[in-house]
């Protein structure tokens, strides 16, 4: 019994530290009340009812809080991002670092046609999405950055379902990504990309419009 006590309270430090690690601020709330909720219970079930009220306290913010982000409508729109602008420039240059991590073969290469845009979330530039269309109605996703702490898959719903229309407009019907790491793998896959086979191209995920 002690040791699963003990558990209890290791479990709760665990996930209290790697809630602070968290750039996702919904994560970290989520992550941090589950801290506050093994704390509570360890405190209790030790007799350090201080312990068990103060982390019952902080429980009831995270809820006060994450109640209040999920009940905020989130506001997304696009401008379009010229390859020469300033601003832009700036963006990529601030963000080249966390840029490589998940596109480490990314170079800015503007091309004819090419699509970029500056997602805005609640009117504040959020992220970075540059496209070149390819033959027979795909558009090659070259780059589909967001910035630490927005990263909670609202921009990507926005850019793959809801704007679909908009490609469809351009003469886009399908779109690709040749993914270099796998965390980008992973968000393609929740993006509704597919493998598909593409010889010559290596690895390539495939998403219909």
């Amino acid at each position: 019994m002690d040791q699963w006590i003990e558990f209890v309270g290791y479990a709760a430090s665990l996930l209290v530290a790697i809630s602070l690690m968290m750039r996702s601020v919904l994560r970290l709330r989520i992550l941090n009340l589950l801290g506050a909720l093994c704390f509570s219970i360890y405190g209790a079930l030790i007799g350090a009812y201080p312990v068990a009220v103060v982390n019952a306290a902080i429980i009831l913010i995270n809820l006060y809080y994450l109640a209040g982000m999920l009940r905020t409508h989130t506001y997304f729109s696009t401008v379009d991002a010229d390859a020469d602008s300033a601003y832009v420039q700036a963006f990529l240059k601030f963000h080249a670092a966390d840029i490589q991590r998940f596109f480490p073969d990314w170079a800015d290469q503007p091309a004819p046609g090419q699509i970029r845009w500056l997602i805005l979330r609640d009117a504040q530039p959020v992220g970075l999405f540059v496209g070149t269309p390819a033959d027979q109605g795909g558009l090659q996703v070259q780059l589909d950055y967001v910035i630490p702490g927005y990263r909670d898959l609202k921009p990507g719903n926005f850019v793959y379902s809801q704007q679909s229309e908009r490609f469809k407009a351009l003469g886009i019907d399908h779109l690709y990504s040749a993914p270099a790491t796998e965390a980008h793998r992973t968000y393609l896959r929740r993006m509704g990309f597919v493998p598909r086979a593409n010889a010559g191209q290596g690895e390539v995920f495939w998403r219909a419009l």
